[in-house]
């Protein structure tokens, strides 16, 4: 697949979902320590085109499965979590719901005062370039882990990361303007 030449106008009308609503592969998760900083609440999307071999989320790849649920639900759940520091999103590929994250992200950020990171099979580059809903969702961000995960270039010493080709971005939130690189 070319990563650079990949649409995701089509790849969000895979993952269409009601207005107010997000799909989900499983159940919200708290306390986890293995996805950023802190301790932190993790939502799983549900859908993803890149299908990188040796994904740990196969699973999450199909957009007709998984759990439709509304925001106001996720807010409301998130609410019950305490202790948390943050949420990140996780996939499937949380950049082909981009409208639904950037909401979750937006009010976890104003009512928990909760920083929000995200995976992505995309590049910050491709992202950026598009535009649109994928860049307003990445502008919502503190952090961004980018890039496929590349079987041959697996790493598990890596902080946060699964191959060595992917990146931890620290963004200045509101700008998507990266502050640092890991």
């Amino acid at each position: 697949m070319d990563w650079h030449k990949i649409s995701l106008d089509k790849l969000a009308k895979q993952a269409e979902v009601p207005e107010g609503y997000i799909r989900l592969s499983g159940p919200l998760e708290h306390d986890n320590i293995v996805n950023g900083d802190g301790l932190r609440a993790v939502l799983w999307t549900q859908g993803c085109p890149n299908h990188c071999p040796g994904c740990q989320n196969p699973e999450t790849w199909d957009y007709e499965v998984g759990m439709l649920v509304t925001i106001d639900e996720i807010m409301e759940r998130l609410s019950q979590f305490k202790g948390q520091t943050g949420l990140t999103f996780c996939g499937g590929e949380p950049f082909v719901q981009p409208k639904a994250c950037r909401e979750i992200a937006e009010r976890v950020r104003k009512e928990f005062g909760w920083d929000v990171w995200s995976f992505s099979g995309f590049t910050y580059e491709i992202i950026k370039e598009y535009g649109g809903e994928p860049w307003a969702f990445l502008k919502s961000l503190d952090a961004l882990i980018d890039g496929p995960f590349i079987l041959k270039q697996r790493d598990l010493s890596l902080r946060f990361r699964g191959s060595k080709n992917q990146r931890l971005l620290h963004l200045k939130q509101g700008t998507g303007e990266i502050l640092s690189i890991e």
